[in-house]
């Protein structure tokens, strides 16, 4: 499609839900031109038209994807040009089910037409599975080089005749010639896992340009953007921002040597003589292959359990002896398998590893993960991200260093506090009270903790900023703007980010930027840079000497980047967004000073982690690490399909949309957070172009892949909800609030889920009409009163008040950090304690005349699922009030027939810290 063509076409084309569904939408419109031409070679002649558009129209993207090549393309042109309209919609069907199959990944007649295929003789260097020899995993290479648009066939059947039958992986050519077509190949293009770059191409595509030439200039990845005289390395680089699990090559005839010593060329696997034999490319692709695909661990556990091992430790059911010679528990082992069983064990040698002092597999599986995670360590936790969380905090926090905290943050979060003796100095998120749920901390919170800390004299206090991105509901940080304001005010700063739904996003260029190691790597890139010394001294003439801190609060701080000590720390729940088993938890690692804390961080490892690890745990984080190097980019893709399909869906359909929606961005943040004015993600009007710019600039985004449903407008409470539809349709939810459920899409879920999710919410919605209609008048009031209920009467949220003065023994006056963890123990003596009804009179008067009432333990309500108390917290009528206003049935720490614990305000006294 031309520039002209393309801009004809308006903001339809632009539509964020269409530029995500690219990859995943091509099978939909091979199906529409199958469905076309089937329809042709029913009426006639005069449908011909409709199918050449349909077949025009895929020639703008085709050329991005080696399947199904020119030589099926060019057939198929040639039958619709010919009006053979049977022919053609035969080789229409026949590549359509092959691309929504992926047959043609393992069987070569899916390339040849059919007169070829008829004649064709097994060939084990084609794609095809050969028997006995199992399926060869597949992907693609993508070849850059001048004159592809011409000589194209010539590379495809030059990379064809390199394969042999010993290869562990086969893959095909799809040769570009520009800098452009480049570009969209690899985002289009999800199978694409190697990039071959000879010297020579252009910078724009000639002719015909594709409709994604206006998102390659709005991300800043057009050629005119690029700086640099050398193309090669430039692309090389952006493929790299864009895709930084691909395997680069380039093939130069110059002096190779000084090449690959281009500082440059750091991204690149391997620089080659381009007149030398094609063989070593070859070789060199497959081993950068093989080196994702090899899984250390998993490997040598799989290997294990085929040998013939006498085990005399105490794990009864490794080899699995116990359970299958058992007449009463044969059943687990049928369930299960023989192989789980075999690859029990608890011994560290043998071939496995200690995930406590790793040295051998597990080591080189961690080092894996932090390739691919783009950090500099790795920890496998098999005790999830709770345990993950506590590490960090046991590690780095000692007793008396302040912690700036989201009180909203999970409870693990809190706990480490208190393990670890840090003072949480709570930072309060916007709130999302009709919602009854909490957003996340603005930044100028943030920066007002840290300056009046600076105020007091007690900012070396300050050890950690500890946020969650994202968070629950999809709330995401700005995360290099936070970092970069507050190592302005502090620069040696510790960030932990916890990133525990959020781990996906390292394989999607769009979040990428917004994950705590994204914007690590962007700021060290910054700090590199000799104009970011500029950036600080000029901003710095312009403060002045002695800013004030209103001035402070207002500007966007630069950070001298000669001072910046950069301490990142992020933790993943892998199993909650990769094929983990539950459980499973990585700790990611950038920190400049790691060396000096190594030791202690060791000795939190020792201190959390279980001595007697699952051994599938660690197998299954290695195993995901592979498959997000090697796929997560189109999974993750799909994923944020998915999950556009359902807004769209729900929120368009003429039934469903009245009583259940969606909540867009304009709903979830505040217009004050979302600078750039972007409002959703499918509002009329709104383009990839804003939402690219909302991701660069805005202070919080939305996660596409997390979707807030309401269905207090339909009379349910978000537990009831989920309680009928996990009880009657098999359809699980995860978080609920007052009035919503959280639906989130993944890495699992099919278009078949989004159309089941859709039936049953129909079903829903007309028997809520139906009943609306067999109950008239009382009927309807009652139902609007429900919803009204829900929707309109809903408790204020309650903020963090403080902590008692017994347990705020230095703080100052400005700021409410307290000694929490002094609380927490204050309420291990029962004489200390006491307990108040919530709805007794004598909780009135306390709040009225006093003496204040202080928490002894942890109150969390689910919903919202946060504390709205802490040990050590003064409780105000705010949160009496939000809890009597509660209808939930779970609240961790509280019981309804003791009432409130509190700690004794003379017993507080007593245990003032000295």
């Amino acid at each position: 499609m031309t520039d002209k063509a393309a801009t004809s076409k308006g903001a339809s084309n632009r539509r964020i839900d269409h530029f995500f569904s690219l990859p995943g939408a091509r099978a939909d419109r091979w199906r529409a031109l199958h469905a076309s031409a089937r329809d042709w070679a029913r009426r006639g002649r005069s449908d011909r038209a409709g199918v050449r558009a349909l077949f025009d129209a895929l020639g703008s993207y085709e050329g991005f994807f080696a399947y199904p090549g020119n030589k099926l393309l060019s057939s198929l042109r040639e039958r619709i040009d010919g009006d053979q309209a049977e022919a053609a919609a035969a080789l229409a069907q026949r590549i359509s089910e092959a691309i929504l199959t992926k047959s043609y990944k393992a069987d070569a007649t899916d390339w040849q037409s059919a007169e070829a295929a008829a004649e064709a003789t097994p060939d084990l260097n084609t794609p095809t599975m050969a028997r006995g020899m199992g399926r060869r995993p597949y992907f693609e290479m993508l070849v850059v080089a001048p004159g592809a648009s011409t000589r194209g066939d010539s590379i495809i059947e030059q990379v064809r005749r390199l394969r042999r039958p010993e290869d562990a992986f086969i893959y095909e050519a799809v040769p570009v010639s520009s800098f452009e077509e480049a570009i969209c190949a690899v985002i289009l293009n999800p199978t694409i896992a190697a990039v071959t770059l000879y010297e020579g191409f252009f910078h724009e595509a000639q002719g015909e340009a594709p409709v994604l030439r206006d998102f390659l200039a709005s991300a800043g990845y057009d050629a005119a953007h690029i700086a640099g005289d050398d193309l090669p390395l430039s692309l090389a680089d952006v493929l790299k921002r864009i895709r930084p699990e691909l395997d680069l090559y380039m093939l130069s005839d110059r002096h190779v040597e000084h090449i690959a010593g281009d500082p440059r060329a750091a991204g690149i696997r391997r620089v080659l003589y381009s007149v030398e034999e094609l063989l070593e490319l070859h070789l060199c692709v497959l081993e950068g292959i093989s080196d994702r695909f090899r899984t250390p661990f998993f490997d040598n556990l799989k290997k294990y359990a085929m040998r013939p091992i006498s085990t005399f430790h105490a794990l009864p059911i490794a080899r699995g002896k116990s359970v299958f010679k058992s007449d009463w528990i044969r059943d687990m082992g049928e369930f299960y398998g023989l192989n789980i069983f075999l690859a029990e064990s608890s011994a560290t040698t043998g071939g496995l590893d200690s995930l406590l002092e790793p040295t051998g597999n597990i080591k080189e599986a961690q080092e894996m993960a932090a390739r691919a995670f783009g950090c500099d360590h790795v920890f496998f936790v098999t005790n999830g991200t709770s345990t993950s969380n506590k590490m960090v905090h046991q590690a780095l926090v000692a007793p008396g260093d302040i912690v700036l905290l989201d009180r909203n943050c999970h409870k693990s979060h809190h706990y480490g506090l208190v393990l670890a003796g840090g003072q949480p100095l709570y930072i309060e998120a916007f709130p999302m009270t009709e919602y009854s749920m909490y957003g996340a901390v603005p930044l100028a919170s943030i920066k007002k903790a840290l300056l009046d800390l600076k105020a007091e004299g007690r900012l070396d206090r300050a050890k950690m900023v500890d946020l969650t991105n994202c968070t629950f509901d999809g709330h995401i940080y700005n995360t290099r703007r936070v970092m970069e304001e507050c190592l302005a005010i502090k620069p040696d700063l510790i960030f932990l980010w916890d990133e525990a739904w959020f781990g996906f996003a390292r394989w999607s260029p769009f979040l990428r930027p917004r994950t705590a190691m994204g914007a690590a790597e962007a700021i060290e890139k910054w700090m590199d840079d000799p104009a970011s010394v500029e950036a600080y001294e000029a901003q710095q003439k312009e403060l002045g000497k002695n800013p004030s801190a209103a001035k402070l609060l207002e500007t966007r701080l630069i950070p001298d980047p000669r001072k910046i000590r950069l301490r990142v720390y992020q933790t993943n729940s892998t199993h909650k967004s990769m094929s983990s088993l539950r459980q499973g938890s990585m700790l990611l690692v950038k920190d400049i000073d790691f060396a000096g804390v190594e030791a202690q961080f060791h000795e939190a490892v020792f201190t959390h982690a279980s001595t007697s690890p699952n051994q599938q745990l660690i197998a299954s984080l290695d195993v995901a690490r592979r498959q997000m190097e090697l796929e997560g980019y189109g999974l993750v893709a799909n994923a944020i399909e998915i999950a556009l399909d359902i807004r769209k869906e729900v929120n368009a359909h003429p039934i469903i949309s009245k009583y259940f929606k969606v909540l867009g961005a304009d709903q979830m943040i505040p217009a004050e957070y979302r600078q750039t004015g972007f409002t959703d993600f499918l509002t009329p009007g709104v383009d990839w172009e804003d939402q690219v710019r909302s991701m660069h600039e805005d202070e919080f985004c939305l996660d596409p892949t997390r979707m807030t449903l309401v269905c207090g407008t339909a009379g349910f409470d978000g537990t009831q909800f989920k309680k009928m539809m996990a009880d009657e349709y098999d359809i699980q939810f995860n978080k609920t609030s007052r009035n919503s459920v959280l639906l989130q899409s993944n890495i699992n879920n099919t278009r078949s889920d989004v159309a089941n999710l859709i039936r049953v919410l129909l079903e829903i919605c007309n028997k809520i009409e139906r009943e609306l209609a067999r109950g008239g008048e009382n009927g309807r009031a009652a139902f609007a009163a429900r919803v009204k209920s829900l929707m309109e009467d809903v408790p204020d949220l309650p903020n963090f008040s403080h902590f008692h003065e017994a347990y705020r023994w230095d703080a100052g006056k400005k700021t409410s950090e307290g000694d929490m963890r002094s609380a927490f123990y204050s309420a291990y003596y029962p004489e200390g304690c006491e307990y108040l009804p919530l709805d007794s009179p004598d909780v009135d008067q306390r709040l009225k005349k006093g003496p204040e009432m202080i928490s002894a333990n942890f109150v969390i309500p689910y919903p919202p699922g946060f504390p709205i108390m802490v040990p050590g917290q003064v409780i105000t009528k705010e949160t009496i009030d939000f809890m009597r206003k509660l209808d939930v049935k779970e609240i961790h720490g509280f019981e309804r027939a003791k009432g409130l614990k509190l700690i004794r305000p003379d017993h507080a006294k007593d245990h003032v810290r000295k």
